[in-house]
């Protein structure tokens, strides 16, 4: 089948499926999550089967060891997207929630009410488990939806989903409530950009060039999940072991993500104080530190590669850490909404002015104050599992879960009421 009928195809099935997806009740959904966490557990020997076979394929490619850590799933991680699922059964479902309601001097009563989106493309690359947490967000919140993962997690990808589909048959949903798009032709992505008839909103996952793509020619809007350059500051009024165990985390705990440190600015003030014990403890774990030329004055007990303006504009997602000593907490917010992605930002303070300033002042969707941002996720909030960490601000911001992925429509009330 010619690849633009297969995706129309799809998208139309994901559609019509969008609409009976309204019917179910969250008694109902609760019951398939269940199954579907269930089943992820009693079928994992299959995903991690499928799952080596992409991590051998990008082993042979020479892919860095962060991307194979992003695409490895083993026991633990499927135990984690298993009870994603469990958690969303434990949040309150979003669709059907009367926002506000009022009435009118003519009696007309007004309610603003949830609703889904409808039809919900998610085009990712290499973290398998996304694809179970975007099949069961759109599915609690009654949207369709339809995956395009990365070619490199395509085993892994379908294992999954293939499990989840035989979930939702066996409860007499139809199939088109979740979808994937197992074709690795570029023009996929293409070809599904154009489907602004059947598919509401596209959320791209990815680096930079994924989604500047998908912003340049999708028909259909987007939340972008952009890339993370964040970044923490450590004031001069700062607890300065506090600042060393948050900034330690922030880059080390798992650096191949969105939320880890990327970038770290110090006061002036307490940079000599700070800075040789921090990068020494940085240096022991392997971190590659690119500083500014008052950093390296300050660290001559390690190496220190020069700083360029690249450096402060890249996400590395990697073992590596631009450092730069800032004059003020005002210096340190300029160089944050200049540098940054607006995804997550961290002050490490005492002093409360301080910590407000840099709430108040940094444009990011999460602003933290003496604490990592590696914090940026749904699972942390409380939220349940997430469809991405949106840096857009419109109409979602920061970690997108259930709530997010719904709209909101006007249900009005009257009594045979006429316009004059």
């Amino acid at each position: 089948m010619e690849l633009k009928t297969e995706l129309t195809n799809i998208a139309k099935d994901a559609k019509e499926a969008s609409r009976f997806m309204l019917t179910l009740s969250s008694a109902t959904k609760n019951k398939v999550l269940r199954s579907m966490a269930s089943a992820l557990m009693s079928k994992k020997d299959s995903i991690i089967k499928a799952n080596k076979k992409d991590i051998q394929q990008v082993i042979r490619q020479g892919k860095a060891q962060a991307f194979i850590d992003r695409l490895t799933l083993n026991d633990k991680r499927i135990k984690e997207m298993s009870d994603s699922l469990r958690e969303l059964i434990r949040l309150s479902d979003p669709v059907g929630k009367v926002i506000k309601a009022w009435a009118r001097p003519n009696g007309l009563r007004i309610q603003k009410v949830r609703v889904p989106i409808g039809v919900i493309a998610i085009i990712y690359e290499a973290r398998p488990n996304v694809t179970s947490d975007c099949i069961g967000l759109c599915f609690k919140s009654a949207n369709s939806v339809i995956l395009r993962g990365g070619s490199e997690a395509l085993n892994s990808n379908l294992a999954i989903y293939q499990i989840l589909k035989n979930v939702i048959k066996k409860y007499g949903i139809p199939e088109g409530a979740i979808n994937i798009v197992t074709s690795k032709d570029r023009r996929a992505v293409d070809a599904l950009l154009k489907l602004n008839d059947y598919i509401d909103l596209v959320i791209p996952r990815g680096g930079e060039g994924l989604i500047n793509k998908v912003v340049k020619l999708s028909r259909i809007p987007v939340i972008k999940h952009y890339k993370g350059i964040c970044h923490v500051y450590v004031d001069e009024w700062a607890d300065l072991n506090m600042a060393e165990r948050i900034c330690y985390n922030a880059k080390v705990q798992r650096p191949g993500v969105c939320n880890a440190m990327e970038s770290m600015l110090v006061h002036k003030d307490v940079a000599i104080r700070f800075l040789p014990g921090m990068l020494k403890k940085f240096s022991q774990a392997g971190v590659e530190i690119r500083g500014c030329p008052l950093t390296e004055r300050i660290v001559k007990a390690i190496k220190i590669k020069r700083a360029t303006e690249k450096d402060y504009h890249t996400e590395y997602l990697d073992l590596i850490l631009s450092v730069k000593v800032v004059e003020s907490l005002a210096g340190g917010i300029r160089h944050i909404n200049y540098y940054g992605s607006h995804h997550s930002d961290s002050i490490v303070t005492d002093n409360h002015r301080n910590a407000l300033e840099f709430l108040r002042q940094v444009d990011s969707a999460c602003v933290y104050v003496n604490a990592s941002t590696r914090f940026t996720d749904g699972n942390q909030f409380g939220l349940g599992a997430e469809i991405g960490i949106s840096t857009d601000k419109l109409h979602a911001r920061g970690p997108m879960a259930l709530e997010e992925l719904t709209t909101y429509k006007y249900m009005v009330f009257g009594r045979g009421q006429i316009r004059e």
